[in-house]
């Protein structure tokens, strides 16, 4: 199992189990992920860390004093 964090405006959006579907985008040299529909954003990976699957469940949800942050896990 892989989990990443996604940074997001709406925390309430997400519910713990929930799957989600990413889609990648890549930029000149590293690639980067978004909950459909523009919910989150992932930071920036490098080719070797890139995904190979795209549907993800909430396993947790947190607030930081800059960010909201849903943390997806991947079957990986």
């Amino acid at each position: 199992m892989r989990t990443m964090e996604f940074t997001t405006e709406q925390l309430d959006a997400f519910e713990i189990g929930q799957e989600l579907s990413v889609t990648e985008y890549q930029l000149p040299t590293s690639y980067y992920y978004m909950i459909e529909h523009a919910l989150g954003m992932s930071g920036n990976f490098k080719n070797a860390e890139r995904l190979h699957t795209f549907t993800g469940r909430v396993v947790d949800k947190k607030k930081t004093e800059m960010f909201n942050i849903v943390v997806l896990e991947f079957d990986e």
